[in-house]
């Protein structure tokens, strides 16, 4: 089991690099003299990138050995985080975000399978948590810091140090995995051929709403807080310390709940405060305590929701767990591109506390899909039966 704990500082790291920009995105647009929500649009770039190029170079790579694709995506990750120190112009940088995606989305992928693959009977949703808890860390450590190191020493300067740390998990890696055997590969063809499956579709659809609805909030949550909810700029790394830890909160809570009381119940329930906390931080503007309250809230409900849904994914089809991961990889970048978009968009016509009523509409269709899911497997399970009989 605790191999999955050297998987999770690995998923750490790949969460930081991801999730680091939201902490300073005002910086970003600054220095590059564009908007809050043209810079938002890096985001749509990375995520755009890891959905597409994932499920191909999960394909391609089936024979592997899944510590040599590790190692190998690893080295794509550090040279693109490099790229970003470097790279000065608005094309450039784009493009250094964009080979980052690609090593991430198959560093991720392996490691959410070996997961599943690797936990005890009835712990595989717990398993995969102790994994996101990697993405929770990198949400109450990575973004706080990474503000607190771009007002210190310019934004830049915090993809050179995810480099250094990249360097560090390569070495972890090559200590402590054993080589593992890559599956057959399966076309990439065979692998959507799973969508005309309507359980994984709903499966996956549910993925879609729920995280753009919450994509459509946390991508620019700097600027949500600061001048949306107009907390104090010296607040907002604690702000943001406070998001993580309850996103470390949600991650636990939500594993335990899916193995404990089911998958169905843990959605449904995690949504509900999900839309709740959500609303009401949009109406604590001027108040921090408030703020932070639901602030708090909403994060561990959403990452409440991570856990059980990523194990919902893998029961469904269960003998292609591993390409259902990757799928829901993809829809996950996708679903953080749709947020940044629309974000981008509410925000010009709009105003940033609109972010919140917007994003909440998402999480009720997931819900909505959340109980047709439930339906249908209740509906299969009985169709199998009266069979039997």
């Amino acid at each position: 089991m605790w191999k999955v704990y050297v998987l999770a500082l690995i998923s750490f790291l790949i969460g930081t690099s991801q999730f680091v920009t939201s902490g300073f995105l005002d910086q970003i647009a600054s220095s590059m003299g564009i908007t809050v929500s043209e810079a938002g649009q890096f985001t749509t770039v990375y995520a755009l990138t890891y959905a597409i190029g994932t499920p191909i170079l999960i394909s391609l790579t089936g024979k592997i050995d899944r510590r040599k694709l590790t190692l190998y995506a690893l080295g794509i990750f550090i040279i693109g985080n490099l790229l970003s120190y470097f790279f000065p112009s608005f094309a450039l940088f784009t493009f250094s975000r964009m080979i980052v995606a690609l090593g991430a989305g198959v560093v991720i992928v392996t490691a959410l399978t070996l997961a599943a693959k690797i936990a005890p009977a009835g712990k595989q949703a717990s398993s995969i948590a102790t994994v996101t808890i990697g993405f929770t860390m990198a949400l109450i450590i990575g973004v706080p810091v990474g503000r607190l190191l771009s007002s210190a020493f310019g934004w830049r300067s915090v993809f050179l140090d995810i480099s250094l740390f990249g360097v560090i998990a390569t070495i972890v890696i090559v200590a402590v995995i054993p080589k593992v055997q890559g599956d057959k590969p399966i076309p990439l063809i065979k692998q959507l051929a799973l969508l005309k499956n309507p359980k994984v579709l709903l499966g996956l659809f549910i993925t879609l709403f729920w995280l753009s609805g919450y994509a459509l909030v946390y991508i620019y949550i700097a600027p949500y807080l600061l001048k949306g909810l107009g907390l104090s700029g010296v607040l907002l790394s604690p702000a943001l310390l406070v998001f993580g830890i309850a996103c470390l909160v949600g991650s636990k809570v939500g594993g335990y709940c899916a193995d404990k009381y089911g998958i169905t119940v843990t959605l449904l329930v995690s949504m509900c405060l999900n839309i709740s906390s959500l609303i009401f931080l949009s109406l604590s503007a001027h108040h921090p305590i408030i703020i932070f309250v639901f602030l708090f809230l909403w994060s561990a409900s959403v990452w409440s929701t991570q856990p059980a849904q990523l194990y919902n994914l893998a029961t469904i089809v269960p003998s292609q767990s591993g390409i259902m991961l990757s799928l829901n990889q993809s829809i996950s970048q996708i679903s953080m591109a749709i947020g940044a978009v629309l974000g981008g968009y509410m925000i010009s016509m709009f105003s940033l506390v609109s972010l919140s009523w917007y994003g909440t509409i998402g999480v009720v269709i997931a819900m909505i899909l959340v109980w047709e899911l439930h339906r249908l497997k209740t509906v299969k399970g009985t169709q199998n039966t009266s069979s039997a009989i």
